[in-house]
This record gives C-alpha cells, structure tokens and sequence, in this order.
C-alpha cells in the first residue's frame, strides 16, 4: 500500500506540471486577445496596441509564462483583462454556487444509487432489475437541456410548483431554486455509479464467499453491508469520482439553462471575452479538481480491492 501511494502522488505531480504547461500553451494561441475585445471593433490599430502594452500582452512568450508561473507560486492567478478584478476573487464567488449545487446533487444521487444498484444487484435479473435498469438507462439517455426544458414546463410555466430559474437569488439561501438542475443532474449520473455498483454486488452474489457467509447463518443485512459492498464498491467509487468531476467541471448546460452563476458559465464567459488570466485560472482549477479526484478515487479503490498475499515458499 504505501509503495503504491507514491507512485501514484508521483504520477499526479507530474500530470499537474503537465498540466500547467499545457494551460498556458492552449491559451496563448487562442486567436485575438482582451484588447480587441475591451475596444471593440471600430478600435483602430493603434489604440489595440496602446492597450497591448498596457495588459502586458506584447510581451515575449516566455517571459509571460515566467511572470505566470512566478503569481501561481504564491496563489496569485493574476487580474482579468476585461474588469481587473483578481481572478482568484472572481473563481471563489462562482465556486460556491458550483459547490452548493455539486453538494445537493451528491446527496441525492449517492443514497439513491446505493439503493438502486444493491437492489438491482441482489435480485439480478429479476423484474426489478429490469425495471429500474431500464428507468435509469432512459434518464441517462435524455440530453441534459431537453430534461431541463421539460422540467421547467411541467413544474414551473404551468403549475408554478417551482422557480424556473436562479436568476437575482443565492441557490444557498434559496434551495427550492435548485431542485429542477438537481434532478436533471442526477439523473445523468444516477445510471453509471448505480450500473457499477450492480455488476459488482451481482458478481459478489454469485461468489463463494456470499454463499458461505449465509451457510454459517449471518444475518442478509451483515453479508450485505460489510462483506459484498465494501468488495464491490471500488468500480463504483471510480465512477463516483468521476460524478464528482462532471459536477464541478461540466455543468455548463445546467447553469445556462436555470442562470445559475457558477463555474460553468464563467469559463465559457471568460473564453468568449479573451481573459486569458481567467481562462487559465478556470482550467487550472478543472484539471486540479480531476488530478486531485482521480487520485482520491484510485486510492480508495486500491484499499477497497482484495490483494493478493504473496506466496510463501
């Protein structure tokens, strides 16, 4: 176990440096910059070049890389381009009404695939289980918007159960704003982490050690519980993570759809208005949040995964 641990914070200290390369190349050749975009398009020539200079982007490649690298050192992501505002600032306002909307859907989705796949894998095959697989496989399939568009016309236009967007309200002081995005969310994760905890219980059922566990007479709920989920839940685990990863990193649709303010809606502002400061803190962030989640997710696996003894000899 603890060889494994350094290999594997090893490999994620190189996929971060990677990664950091990687950031500062893909944004540097996004085509035009902050300065065509703060002036507009009846700037002339000369006052795009007066801002330029003034934004530090007439500069040597190499040196904006170092002066970059040399803020990230001691957490500064530097100032937007378009507001001037710190870009750490900007991220940690939408960060929260990521995380508050990233929080509610896993508390949702994790009982419910927990219900889910264990109930599906303890009667595999049975109508249940088709049942419910195809209820999920159905869910998982609708495209996020189309989800949301329906939810919005069933449950706000007509009967004004529910608000139908978050716009002007905090989602954290306002939750009944976000039960339409979590539904729609959970839905589109609840079919893979549940379909991986079912092939595991499902395989467990059908082992030797299930069956000799209920032949010395343990309870249903003990055999379950401490023996064949915690052997089946390293694939599910792996899938969580990456649940965990979707829901910081990809919710752009959701936000857009119910004007939520978060991260999603942020990077896709900030590439549209050439921000490389706040572009690179946005992918910055991402690619930390997927390192850090794989990494988690993989150590948790590998300590849930029955190992080997090596033979004595």
């Amino acid at each position: 176990m603890p060889g494994y641990v350094v290999r594997r914070l090893g490999f994620a200290v190189l996929q971060a440096m990677f990664v950091l390369v990687a950031t500062f190349a893909v944004t540097a050749l996004l085509p035009g910059d902050a300065a065509s975009v703060v002036l507009g398009e009846q700037a002339t020539d000369e006052q795009v070049a007066t801002v330029r200079h003034r934004l530090g982007l007439d500069q040597p490649l190499l040196d904006r890389f170092g002066h970059w690298f040399s803020g990230l050192l001691t957490g500064d992501l530097g100032r937007s381009l378009v507001t001037g505002a710190p870009v750490n600032d900007e991220i940690a306002r939408r960060f929260a009404a990521t995380a508050v909307l990233a929080g509610v859907t896993l508390l949702v989705l994790v009982p419910l695939a927990l219900g889910v796949g264990v109930t599906c894998g303890l009667r595999e095959g049975s109508r249940i289980d088709r049942v419910l697989t195809a209820v999920t496989l159905f869910l998982h399939a609708i495209p996020e918007f189309v989800l949301g568009l329906l939810l919005v016309a069933g449950f706000a236009v007509y009967t004004g159960l529910l608000p139908a967007t978050a716009a002007g309200t905090e989602p954290a002081a306002h939750p009944e704003v976000l039960v339409l995005p979590v539904i729609v969310l959970v839905a589109r994760q609840l079919c893979d982490v549940a379909r991986q905890l079912r092939i595991g219980i499902a395989e467990q059922t059908r082992g030797q050690v299930a069956g000799h566990l209920r032949l010395l007479g343990l309870p249903e709920r003990t055999v379950v519980l401490r023996h064949l989920l915690p052997a089946a839940a390293a694939p599910a685990v792996q899938q969580l993570a990456r649940a965990v990863e979707g829901l910081l990193t990809g919710t752009v649709i959701v936000e857009s759809l119910f004007a939520i303010t978060g991260l999603g809606t942020g990077f896709v502002e900030a590439v549209q208005n050439r921000d490389i400061p706040q572009v690179q803190g946005y992918v910055l962030m991402f690619a930390g949040v997927v390192v850090l989640g794989n990494l988690a997710a993989d150590l948790v696996a590998h300590r849930l995964t029955p190992q080997r003894e090596p033979a004595s000899w």
